[in-house]
């Protein structure tokens, strides 16, 4: 199971990151303010989403409220040590799945992650992007123009289809690592700007070399 784990209590974040990865054996990405909680949830797919109430820059439930209000389907379980009906009613009514009151036991959270996978919430990707002019085709790795295509490779179409999920948006290239080449790879940054070169010259073909465009000192986003 992916999760994605917000809290900015250290102590209480490292305890439940362990625990989860010691004794469910789920992969945890652990942010600490309201501001990374929204966009990593935005930017990526995980089976659930632990979201702690009280957070800096935002609310857990702000952001909660904002990932729904834009379509996110995935499962978000609350955290808090508010306990009054009024405040679960606002957690749910805001778009939470499940509700935990602090403190908690572990075995008691790993049941309600259990719980809540054992739901469909995955996301459904339409086989074929229409951007503009260009079709991604999600299944034969290829994109269109009219009547001709380029062939990309497994990886430069993993690393293309992450920045079309995310089109407008600046994303760092350290994030395109975590989510395309995974946070246990060794490969180094400079491998990012290989591949996006290696797209663009591709690209390159349609006329669409500046598609993707470089932001100085940060990463890449996609403009169509």
């Amino acid at each position: 199971m992916n999760i994605l784990l917000a809290e900015d209590d250290v102590r209480l974040g490292e305890l439940i990151e362990y625990m989860l990865q010691k004794k469910g054996g789920y992969k945890v990405e652990w942010v600490q303010d309201g501001e990374d909680a929204y966009y990593y949830a935005a930017s990526s797919h995980y089976d659930v989403v632990i979201m702690d109430w009280m957070m800096p820059n935002e609310t857990g439930v702000a952001v909660c409220r904002k990932l729904r209000k834009e379509g996110y389907s995935g499962a978000i379980l609350m955290l808090t040590a508010k306990d009054t009906v009024e405040n679960r009613i606002e957690g749910l009514d805001a778009g939470a799945d499940d509700y935990l009151v602090k403190p908690f036991e572990i075995d008691e959270l790993l049941a309600r992650l259990r719980a809540l996978s054992r739901r469909n919430y995955a996301p459904i990707f339409e086989e074929e992007v229409v951007m503009a002019d260009l079709v991604l085709n999600r299944t034969s790795f290829t994109v269109r123009l009219g009547s001709d295509h380029i062939q990309l490779s497994p990886r430069e179409f993993q690393l293309f289809d992450f920045l079309v999920q995310n089109k407008g948006q600046v994303l760092p290239r350290e994030v395109i690592l975590e989510r395309v080449w995974g946070l246990d790879s060794d490969v180094a940054l400079k491998t990012i700007d290989a591949t996006v070169k290696l797209i663009r010259k591709k690209l390159q073909s349609f006329g669409k070399k500046n598609l993707l465009q470089s932001i100085r000192g940060v990463g890449y986003k996609l403009e169509c």
